[in-house]
């Protein structure tokens, strides 16, 4: 059958088409061709960075860690170094966390962080904590852990899994965040190796515009995560009378200027329920004692952030519309420095078990 002139046209148009959208992946690679790590290590070393990568090798059904680093001018062209010398590709979209040894903090990880959030190879959804410890014997230990007792380091900090209200969760772009922000510091969680466990949480590094500036004890760390509304089932002993564990929290805060001075009123309210007892304290004199426990180690911590100028509290926020932009980059000196803040807390105590309250 002869096809007419005007039917071929159309034939040649649509197999043009098809062509140009069906053109297949023919840039990409095979699964089986690439290198996942699930972590990466940064360190700086003099004025070069050593990055260290943690990747899963699955071999014969079970699954090993294989440690690689490199040594480079950039965090990219460290990864680069790697995956040249390695048989596959390396692709860091599964990254889920990035430690950073604790004096390389102190030094500044602007340039690690900007570089991450430019080169988008790692997701900016990826937790940060920063290694108390010598980074590379800390992953020895991760890879020794990791194959002898089948422990994982991301589930450490999953909330389905091993995370507890005293550690700080705080991802690539919160920190980024941070340090472009004239109103709102970080707190990333400080860890190194344990003995029996993968990990030991030590508290949290203070980050002050993306310099490590201090750090809080665990403690600490759960009235920061109260104060974010992340407190739940976390536990707390309330002087010497009863054990309660969170159930919620949430923060209701007026901001306001007088005379140019910040002041702030803040309102936790928490529920909790009682999990043990000595004696038999009364409802009200437990609820006593976690608002004094509570205000005087608010009151303490916020002294802390105040010497340091640095607010992870994001206090500030609550007066943007209240302080002209060209005064708000020196909120931190000029204003949180010398805050006046009043905290205070309401108990709801929603499952007393056997207490008795007469």
């Amino acid at each position: 059958m002869k096809l007419s002139n005007k039917k071929v046209i159309y034939l040649i148009c649509s197999l043009l088409t098809m062509v140009l959208i069906l053109s297949g992946c023919w840039d990409n690679k095979d699964i089986n061709h690439r290198l996942l790590p699930v972590s990466i290590g940064v360190k700086k070393v003099d004025d070069q960075y050593l990055v260290i990568l943690n990747i899963p090798v699955p071999i014969d059904g079970s699954m090993e860690t294989k440690i690689v680093s490199a040594k480079a001018e950039t965090v990219s062209k460290a990864v680069d170094t790697i995956s040249r010398n390695m048989e596959s590709d390396v692709d860091l979209l599964h990254v889920k966390l990035i430690f950073i040894e604790k004096e390389t903090a102190e030094d500044g990880i602007n340039d690690i962080i900007a570089g991450l959030m430019r080169s988008r190879d790692v997701s900016p959804k990826a937790l940060v904590a920063i290694c108390d410890e010598d980074l590379q014997e800390f992953f020895n230990n991760i890879k020794i852990n990791a194959e002898k007792k089948g422990l994982s380091t991301y589930n450490y900090f999953e909330k389905n899994a091993g995370w507890n209200p005293d550690i700080a969760l705080t991802r690539v772009w919160e920190v980024f965040r941070g340090i472009h922000s004239y109103t709102h510091d970080v707190a990333i969680p400080l860890i190194r190796s344990g003995k029996d466990t993968t990990m030991d949480q030590i508290g949290s590094a203070i980050l002050k515009r993306g310099k490590m500036v201090e750090q809080i004890s665990s403690n600490e760390t759960l009235l920061y995560n109260v104060f974010k509304g992340e407190s739940g089932n976390g536990k707390m002993e309330v002087m010497e009378h009863a054990t309660v564990m969170l159930l919620g929290s949430k923060t209701d805060n007026i901001g306001r200027l007088v005379n140019n001075d910040a002041h702030m009123e803040s309102l936790i309210k928490m529920r909790v329920v009682i999990l043990e007892t000595k004696g038999e304290p009364s409802l009200n004199l437990i609820k006593e004692e976690i608002n004094t426990l509570i205000s005087e180690r608010y009151n303490k911590l916020f002294t802390k952030l105040q010497e340091n100028e640095a607010d992870v509290f994001g206090m500030g926020q609550f007066f943007r519309n209240q302080i002209p932009r060209d005064e708000l980059k020196n909120w931190r000196s000029d204003y949180f420095k010398n805050m006046k803040i009043n905290i205070n807390v309401k108990i709801d105590i929603q499952n007393e078990g056997y207490l008795k309250t007469t």
